[in-house]
């Protein structure tokens, strides 16, 4: 089994597996409005805030212009924390018994914490295999 990334609003069908959403929330820029786009049942069957950034950390990447160099740095604090690196650790136990995917918002990995997420979880567990996408 293996752990995969993806964006939450695209159709999964071609993955069979547990769909994950690691987003702190699912609401628009303004961190208030639901987004009509994410509906549980349809994007995703289970919603693991705490594996997303926390929302202080969010508004200052994306409302105060941080760096991303910076954004990594802090989110990869926040996976290190005592209380979050059981959740991986639950995480990386579920990717070993079944399919896990894990999605959030944005469109490709390359900026994006649900590949920082993936890549934590392989050095926690080097035998892991993920797929970023």
């Amino acid at each position: 089994m293996s752990l995969h990334t993806g964006c939450i609003k695209v159709k999964h069908s071609s993955l069979k597996g547990l769909l994950i959403s690691v987003m702190n929330r699912h609401t628009l820029e303004d961190g208030k409005t639901p987004n009509p786009e994410i509906v549980e049942g349809k994007n995703y069957v289970w919603h693991w805030p705490e594996l997303g950034p926390p929302s202080v950390l969010l508004g200052d990447y994306y409302k105060r212009n941080l760096p991303w160099e910076e954004f990594e740095k802090r989110y990869l604090e926040h996976l290190r924390t005592p209380e979050i690196v059981g959740s991986l650790h639950k995480l990386i136990e579920l990717a070993r018994t079944q399919e896990a995917i894990v999605l959030c918002v944005e469109t490709t990995p390359e900026h994006c914490h649900r590949r920082l997420l993936a890549e934590e979880c392989q050095r926690l567990a080097p035998d892991l295999k993920i797929d970023v996408q």
